[in-house]
């Protein structure tokens, strides 16, 4: 198939970029590069550097079997600080790569959701059918673009599949995370063993977990680019489909600081710091749908593995 990859200059973009390829596939990068890097775009790809919004029609236009969409704005704190930024880059810039697809007939679409659309859950696992109620702007935008890509599924044939999940981590080779405002933990803690920080901080240590902190869900980046491939593939004229992608456990807040000491050799100072506001206990996504529609399964879903290869990386860079 003939793929477009918006924002396929990311760090989830570019490792599903470079499986797309090693499975066949014609990919064509749009990224307009404010987050992403022009060096990870994977070989074999032509890179469009661009806004999505404003290339959309144009690219589309050359035919195309599929749309994998990646580009957003995904920092929370900052959604909540400057929400038009996130109203104006995550749903309308959807709204007019969708109207594109429907112009050009693209037929199929994948797009990456987030389980924060589900807010604070009322059971974990968090299935599919659990309510909605997003706690932040990012997470709202995120849930007002799968209720458009429905209508557009309904109304227009469109094939489509939203994948939600938590934590992505770990690295696919040369695809890693290397963010200018890092907020994830797995590369926090990777920092304090690089010298870049001077130890991690641990917010709250009496939260009802076994070990005292917090419990979030971790997927490696290898293990969601093959479930985007598996969705692209299995895509429904006319449906909408949507999976939650974890690991079924979830590893707490102790246990990756501890993964790390292993996988580094570094002592990596933690220190206890008061809970922030908001931070459920456990997080963690159910994927029985994803195992039973899509075939899919994390085949590295321990916490070694994880940041083995996120270290490797950190290393190469």
């Amino acid at each position: 198939m003939k793929l477009l990859v918006t924002g396929g200059a990311g760090y989830v973009g570019s490792a599903c970029s470079a499986r797309l390829v090693e499975a066949g596939h014609e990919v064509v990068v749009v990224d307009d590069l404010s987050t992403g890097h022009a060096d990870a775009v994977p070989d074999g790809c032509r890179l469009v550097q661009a806004d999505v919004a404003d290339v959309a029609s144009a690219l589309l236009g050359e035919g195309f079997d599929g749309v994998l969409h990646f580009a957003a704005k995904s920092l929370v704190g900052e959604s909540m600080q400057d929400p038009t930024k996130y109203w104006y880059g995550n749903v309308l810039t959807t709204l007019r790569l969708l109207d594109a697809m429907r112009e050009h007939g693209t037929p199929r679409l994948v797009f990456s959701s987030t389980a924060a659309v589900y807010g604070e859950p009322d059971e974990v696992p968090i299935p599919e059918s659990a309510p909605t109620h997003p706690t932040n702007t990012y997470g709202a935008t995120k849930l007002a673009v799968d209720h458009m890509i429905t209508s557009y599924a309904a109304a227009h044939d469109l094939a489509a599949v939203s994948l939600r999940y938590f934590n992505v981590a770990g690295a696919y080779g040369r695809f890693g995370e290397r963010h200018a405002t890092e907020t994830h933990l797995i590369p926090i803690v990777l920092q304090v063993a690089t010298g870049h920080r001077d130890q991690v901080q641990i917010y709250g240590d009496d939260w009802p977990t076994e070990d005292g902190t917090c419990i979030r869900d971790y997927i490696h980046v290898t293990d969601l680019a093959d479930a985007h491939l598996l969705a692209v593939e299995s895509a429904t004229p006319g449906r909408h489909a949507i999976y939650n992608l974890g690991n079924g456990t979830g590893f707490s807040v102790r246990q990756v600081i501890e993964a790390c000491r292993e996988a580094t050799g570094h002592e990596i100072p933690a220190q206890v710091a008061p809970r922030r506001a908001g931070d459920p206990a456990v997080l963690v996504a159910s994927s029985d749908q994803a195992r039973t529609e899509l075939g899919w399964k994390p085949e590295r879903p321990d916490i070694a593995t994880i940041v083995r290869d996120a270290w490797t990386f950190t290393q190469s860079r």
